[in-house]
């Protein structure tokens, strides 16, 4: 009986190098975008965080980080701010999140949501400001209608949408929809067998929700509230048109070295936006691992 031969096809080295090349040139755009917007700001924040007005090198820059009070104070506000946004957009949207996709929310009622959600998560800035002087401002809609139809004042009751709770009150409005858009896949991935496996072991829903859905659940939960603290860590335009600058937040104070006329004091500037590039490098290494938990289980 005569031996048959499998020949395989041998790619040639140069076609094996253009196929490489054709995937690099895909790619090709993001890493130069990266390396013009991310990159080269980032080494400049570097080299200019040592170097003082007049361009002289020094160290104290990076030594008023942790021994100015007024830069300390605008960064324990930040994470003040960043920490309850995050708690507490992270807790109403995944609520909002579960009644969407588990819920037994009509469909419809889903799509308008979550496209709500696309929306809202965006809405931010100066036009975020607006919104919420016209609605919640001292002669806002939502405070006088209060006023006419329950003789309740708000602002005589104490609040003050241009304090620390208004500012984290704004914040909220694009905190929980992102938290919708980002836990409404990972509910999507539970999967119906956990469910129905522990109904037929006689286990409640309740039993259900806290010994299997929410441990498999908790890293991505953990990190989409690492998501929102450092979306809420890095806002500027919101809380600049909303308090004027009485709130002084770091991306405020940093704002005021590099642009203002009393505070004028570059180096610094770039000093203080190198520590809010590690904190959100932090964030968002947090978040990576936190993923990576998650992925093991909802794939």
């Amino acid at each position: 009986m005569a031996e048959t031969t499998l020949s395989v096809p041998v790619t040639p080295p140069k076609s094996r190098f253009a196929a490489s090349l054709r995937n690099w040139l895909g790619v090709a755009p993001f890493l130069l975008f990266a390396f013009l917007f991310l990159l080269l700001p980032s080494v400049r924040l570097l080299i200019g965080s040592f170097f003082d007005r007049s361009g002289q090198f020094t160290l104290d820059n990076v030594i008023q980080l942790f021994s100015q009070p007024l830069i300390v104070n605008a960064y324990w506000l930040s994470l003040r701010i960043s920490a309850v946004t995050a708690l507490g957009g992270g807790i109403f949207g995944f609520l909002l999140a579960y009644a969407v996709t588990v819920g037994g929310l009509p469909r419809p009622l889903r799509s308008i949501l979550i496209t709500f959600s696309g929306v809202a998560s965006n809405f931010a800035g100066v036009p975020l400001a607006f919104a919420f002087v016209a609605t919640l401002g001292r002669t806002g809609f939502i405070t006088a209608l209060l006023k006419q139809l329950f003789n309740i004042n708000l602002y005589d009751a104490g609040f003050n949408l241009y304090s620390f709770a208004g500012l984290s009150l704004t914040y909220m409005y694009f905190q929980f929809p992102l938290m919708v858009l980002i836990m409404a896949p990972a509910l999507d991935g539970l999967k119906r067998e956990w469910r129905e496996a522990s109904e037929n072991l006689g286990a409640s829903s309740f039993y259900y929700w806290r010994r299997v859905a929410l441990p498999v659940l908790l890293p991505s939960i953990l990190g989409a509230m690492v998501l929102l603290f450092g979306n809420a860590f890095g806002a500027y335009a919101t809380a600049y048109a909303l308090t004027g600058g009485s709130l002084p937040i770091v991306t405020i104070q940093i704002g005021a070295q590099i642009r203002g006329d009393v505070l004028h004091n570059p180096g610094l500037g770039y000093a203080m936006a190198m520590g809010m590039v590690v904190i959100m490098a932090v964030s968002l290494a947090a978040n990576s691992w936190l993923q990576q938990r998650t992925e093991r289980w909802l794939r």
